[in-house]
C-alpha cells in the first residue's frame, strides 16, 4: 500500500524532533551565569550588578520550596540589614509619597540615571480608595494608618517592611527598597506619610 506524502512528512518530521530532542537532552547545560553576562549591557539605570545574586537571592532562584532552616536564616540576614532613619523621624511629606507609589520608572535600561527611581506601590496593592487601578498580589493597605495607629512599634514594623520585605517574609515578591538602595530614605519617609498621615488619599 502506497503512503500518503503527508504521512511520510510527518513520520520524517517526528523521527528528525525525536534525534534532535537526544542529542538536546545529551549536550551539557551551558554556564547559565556566563550566558547573562554576555546578553546583557549596561544602559541608563540598569547595570549589570543585577546579575549578582546575594545569598537571599540564590536561596529563593532554586524552584523549590524554603526548608525551615534556610527560611530562618533568611529573615535573620535580611532584618540585620534594615537601618532606621537617621534622624529618627519616619514620616515625610505624604503628597511627595503618593509621586513615589504611582511612580514605575526606575532601575531600567531606558530610565534617565539622574532621575530618582519611583515604587509603583499601585502594580501590587490597593492603596487610595479613588485610585481604581491597582494590582492584587500584595494585600490592600487602604485605610493603613486609620486602622493601625502611629504607635513606635507599627512604624518601626511599616519602616523595616518597605526597607527589606524578606526581613519578615522569606522570598516575599515585594522588592527591597531600601536594602537595594531602590528608595532614597526620604522616599521611603515620603511613602511612610502616604500610609500613615491622616489626610493622605490612603486614609480617607
Amino acid at each position: 500500500m502506497t503512503q500518503h506524502p503527508f504521512i511520510r512528512s510527518l513520520a520524517l518530521a517526528i523521527s528528525l524532533f525525536g534525534l534532535t530532542a537526544q542529542a538536546a537532552a545529551a549536550k551539557p547545560e551551558p554556564d547559565v551565569a556566563k550566558v547573562l553576562q554576555q546578553s546583557f549591557k549596561e544602559k541608563g539605570q540598569a547595570g549589570l550588578d543585577r546579575l549578582q545574586q546575594d545569598e537571599t537571592q540564590a536561596a529563593c532562584s532554586t524552584g523549590k520550596p524554603v526548608q525551615p532552616e534556610a527560611a530562618a536564616k533568611i529573615i535573620a540576614t535580611n532584618q540585620a540589614s534594615v537601618r532606621d532613619p537617621a534622624d529618627g523621624q519616619y514620616l515625610g511629606d505624604w503628597k511627595a509619597g503618593e509621586k513615589v507609589a504611582q511612580s514605575g520608572t526606575g532601575r531600567q535600561f531606558s530610565d534617565d540615571p539622574a532621575k530618582p527611581s519611583g515604587g509603583n506601590c499601585y502594580a501590587c496593592h490597593q492603596m487610595a480608595e479613588k485610585e481604581i487601578a491597582y494590582g492584587t498580589i500584595g494585600p490592600s493597605l487602604k485605610h493603613y494608618g486609620k486602622l493601625r495607629g502611629t504607635s513606635e512599634p507599627i512604624l518601626k514594623y511599616t519602616w523595616a517592611k518597605l526597607y527589606n520585605a524578606q526581613a519578615f517574609m522569606p522570598c516575599s515578591l515585594m522588592p527591597r527598597f531600601g536594602h537595594k538602595d531602590i528608595l532614597t530614605e526620604q522616599q521611603l519617609k515620603d511613602v511612610m506619610a502616604l500610609l500613615f498621615d491622616a489626610s493622605s488619599p490612603v486614609n480617607q
